[in-house]
């Protein structure tokens, strides 16, 4: 099953890589003429068993805009290691509507390509938000982070924390290919459906 699920997103994202070219090379041009490089950032992530990696996404925030988050975490309406901000002051000009429609996120396809990532799974959280996890949430640190899960197609914007643990573990204890087929099916859906409440 395993390697069954490794085929699976190496063609879906060598696929969608393809397809989504146009799309990725305009983002890219954009990102420069509103703010020059770098355009794609490297996020340093936790991964499969506690493994650290580099995660790739489309910059839509100031520079070095991390190093900000800890005077910014009274504005937090996330909970637990969530980080939700309305209205982010750190975002770029025009960088919302990258982020409500996750174009921000297609060079992860790269991640998934290189074995970082999956197509399905918990999406990756910073090393210091796993400090904040209990013995049952480390679970999640046994099978590959995603770019899609069941969190994106029922309540993507959601600043609750109690509901990213419920549907990690959920998707974690019910894992099957069917299971990742449908997520990934749906997943377009619950994009195009959604609004953004910020990050």
């Amino acid at each position: 099953k395993y390697i069954l699920k490794r085929i699976l997103d190496i063609v879906f994202s060598l696929t969608l890589l393809i397809i989504l070219s146009p799309v990725m090379i305009s983002t890219y041009l954009f990102i420069i003429f509103i703010d020059k490089t770098p355009v794609i950032i490297k996020q340093k992530r936790v991964g499969l068993h506690g493994k650290s990696f580099q995660m790739y996404k489309f910059r839509t925030m100031k520079n070095d805009a991390h190093k900000e988050r800890e005077n910014l975490e009274s504005l937090s309406k996330g909970t637990g290691p969530l980080f939700k901000i309305s209205n982010d002051p750190r975002l770029l000009t025009g960088a919302k509507f990258l982020r409500r429609f996750s174009i921000d996120e297609l060079p992860q396809l790269v991640n998934i390509l290189k074995g970082d990532m999956s197509l399905v799974g918990p999406r990756p959280l910073f090393e210091e938000d796993t400090q904040l996890f209990n013995q049952k949430y480390m679970r999640r640190l046994n099978v590959l982070p995603g770019l899609t899960g069941l969190l994106q197609i029922n309540e993507r914007n959601t600043d609750k924390f109690s509901i990213w643990y419920k549907y990690d573990m959920e998707y974690i204890d019910n894992w099957s290919l069917l299971l990742d087929l449908k997520i990934i099916l749906k997943t377009p859906f619950s994009i195009f459906s959604s609004k953004i409440q910020g990050e």
